[in-house]
């Protein structure tokens, strides 16, 4: 196979030249234009060259950006934790999908807009858009493996580029770019599109199905229970829910529709209950492990969802407390040791008050139960998350005396990362547990250990779960969105 892509010509689509927009909707409306002209110009040329072979040029095509510049101080409401920059300068953001983002989009530049009384600006950026995510909205398009076609496939089109692809944004790494531009979102275009493609293959669901609530758990019997949940939502013409959406995006608008049986479940199966907006639930069944917990956040993090919550098992480590009892972590001790190298164990994951109240909220209208009636069932403390299964098989001497001296009442190994990872990536975040097993007093998670009121209560823990983010859903967004998960120096999106 012969090497030709040393001095080839380089071939771009024609693109209007950047404009000023004083109107939100107009300036994403020209994003989108930009948008559909690259990725339209690289499924064409992709095709061309599948079809006939080297071309004897490379092509290029680049993703379109948003930027600010602003030259004063002026005060804005310091209340808000979105919405404005920091301090005079160029602030610019790589775009990708404006279609799928285009609320986020108009909502974010016209809180820019507003603070700093200035207009964006709207153009193409200087970064090449990888042909890999520009066919991953054709479905007749597929790009070969490495030495399928007849030509390096490197050598015409540009394909992922780690130096744009990576978290340097929100672990508050990045440089400012050579002319000074600093960020003004916390993910470039092509990080973003990598966890779009990531999320489709590990949910078997369209990123555009996801709502804006998150909830994650480590459970099926979850599953069946959002389903029905799900159904007679549908079924009630005053509840807002659209449509639910199962594995292998089959979706149901009737309440008495069926859905289609799965071959084959992928490694995180997730349900969608849609409202207007965005505004529904999202269950993700992220199984067992911290790995898979940070693959999921890492991925749904892009969304920009207003809140995700953990509602999985967890072992208890009280005597005091029985199977079935719930926890509402405050705390989280980290050994799970999967972000290590992006979130130091030193820095603090703070319980968020917004989040607390919600699921204490929830809890006590699902469970009748109120104030210090409601101690007998839930617990409030810190939520020890491990890397190791079976943690009680090794020496138990270190492991105890580390969850005694942090107070811990509950171990499990997905909670702090998710709670981690919400606070890295500014997701407002939070954890119910409930209790299946008691390890230290010989109750240990076996078959026909489970207690009626553990069944009783499972069935229950969706349901606060639920109606938890039903009540973050009427929060101002401001309010949801906390000023305690941003730094010194933040990004003007949220």
């Amino acid at each position: 196979m012969q090497d030709r892509s040393i001095n080839l010509d380089i071939l771009t689509p024609d693109v209007p030249a950047p404009r000023r927009f004083e109107d939100a909707k107009a300036a994403v409306d020209r994003l989108c234009e930009l948008y559909d002209m690259s990725t339209r110009f690289l499924c064409d040329s992709f095709r061309t060259a599948m079809q006939q072979g080297h071309p004897g040029v490379r092509y290029r095509a680049f993703y379109p950006e948003v930027r600010i510049t602003t030259t004063t101080f002026a005060k804005v409401d310091s209340r808000l934790s979105f919405g404005h920059v920091a301090h005079p300068g160029t602030y610019a953001a790589t775009i990708t999908r404006p279609d799928l983002f285009r609320h986020y989009l108009e909502q974010q530049l016209s809180l820019l807009m507003e603070n700093h009384n200035v207009p964006v600006e709207v153009g193409v950026s200087d970064t090449p858009m990888p042909v890999h995510f520009a066919v991953a909205n054709d479905a007749a398009i597929s790009v070969p493996q490495e030495g399928a076609a007849d030509f390096i496939l490197r050598d015409v089109f540009d394909v992922p580029d780690l130096a744009t692809t990576n978290d340097d944004i929100v672990n508050g790494v990045a440089k400012p770019a050579p002319d000074g531009t600093e960020p003004l979102a916390p993910f470039t275009a092509q990080r973003v599109d990598y966890s779009l493609a990531r999320l489709s293959h590990y949910t078997a669901t369209d990123p555009h199905h996801f709502q804006n609530h998150v909830l994650f758990t480590n459970y099926q019997f979850y599953v069946a229970e959002f389903e029905a949940y799900a159904r007679a939502q549908l079924a009630d013409p005053n509840s807002g829910y659209t449509s639910f959406v199962s594995t292998g995006n089959a979706e149901i608008f009737d309440a008495d529709a069926p859905l289609p049986a799965v071959d084959k479940m992928p490694q995180m199966p997730t349900y969608h209950l849609k409202r207007k907006g965005g505004a529904g639930i999202t269950l993700v069944n992220i199984g067992v492990g911290p790995s898979n917990a940070k693959t999921a956040t890492d991925h749904i993090a892009v969304l920009r969802p207003h809140a995700w919550l953990m509602v999985g098992h967890c072992a208890g480590l009280r005597n005091s407390q029985s199977l079935g009892d719930f926890v509402l972590a405050h705390a989280y001790l980290r050994e799970d040791r999967v972000l290590d190298d992006d979130l130091p164990v030193w820095v603090p994951i703070p319980a968020l008050a917004e989040i607390q109240i919600a699921l204490e909220r929830a809890v006590a209208a699902e469970t009748q139960l109120e104030g210090y009636d409601l101690k007998r069932i839930m617990r409030t403390g810190t939520v020890a998350s491990v890397d190791n299964r079976n943690w009680e098989l090794r020496d138990q001497r270190g492991p105890v005396q580390r969850l005694s001296q942090s107070r811990a009442i509950a171990l499990d190994m997905e909670s702090a990362t998710i709670a981690a990872n919400g606070f890295r990536f500014r997701v407002p975040y939070g954890t119910l547990l409930c209790v299946s097993d008691k390890p230290l007093h010989g109750e240990l998670k076996l078959p026909g250990m489970a207690s009626d009121f553990y069944k009783t209560q499972v069935a229950r823990h969706l349901m606060i779960g639920i109606h938890a983010m039903e009540h973050l859903r009427e929060m101002p967004l401001e309010r949801i969105h906390s000023r305690k998960l941003r730094s010194f120096e933040e990004t003007a999106f949220l």
